[in-house]
């Protein structure tokens, strides 16, 4: 049974289940590659600072049809067989899983650009939000939520 693309609560699935919900699709037998981008939490943010934690939320509803439509765009490039956008949601770690996205194509060539496209794509129109953890330079503790460029989400 495929797995629905959107937002999931953390632990709720894995990169193995997404890579058979690929595999059990009808038409797979069209596809010759996968190609898969795992977004993990860096341990460190962009002024430096030793990040702890983060806690990830979204406007689910809005998320999962973001996600949807951008899997169904991407679907309709010639030799590509599946698109899925898994992003999860609570709180994590450094090091753990915060995203799956899952590219299946007839041949090598077919599935690359069209997952970083998709991980453009979803990092900008999808409304997630990031609340970062951190240790700052002088060594006190921060919490804030992330802001990127008014066009960009978590």
């Amino acid at each position: 049974m495929p797995i629905q693309t959107g937002v999931h609560k953390k632990g709720s699935l894995s990169l193995p289940d997404i890579v058979a919900s690929a595999k059990n699709r009808k038409d797979f037998s069209k596809a010759g590659a996968i190609a898969t981008f795992i977004g993990v939490v860096r341990g460190e943010n962009d002024k430096h600072e030793k990040v702890q934690n983060l806690l990830l939320e979204a406007y689910e509803e809005k998320t999962d049809e973001v996600l949807t439509g951008i899997c169904d765009d991407l679907r309709k490039k010639p030799g590509v067989v599946d698109v899925q956008i898994h992003h999860l949601l609570g709180e994590f770690e450094v090091g753990e899983d915060l995203v799956y996205v899952l590219v299946a194509g007839s041949h090598r060539k077919d599935v690359f650009s069209v997952l970083e496209e998709a991980v453009e794509r979803y990092k900008k129109e999808a409304p997630i939000f990031k609340k970062e953890s951190t240790v700052t330079k002088k060594g006190g503790a921060k919490t804030s939520w992330v802001t990127k460029d008014k066009n960009t989400y978590a």
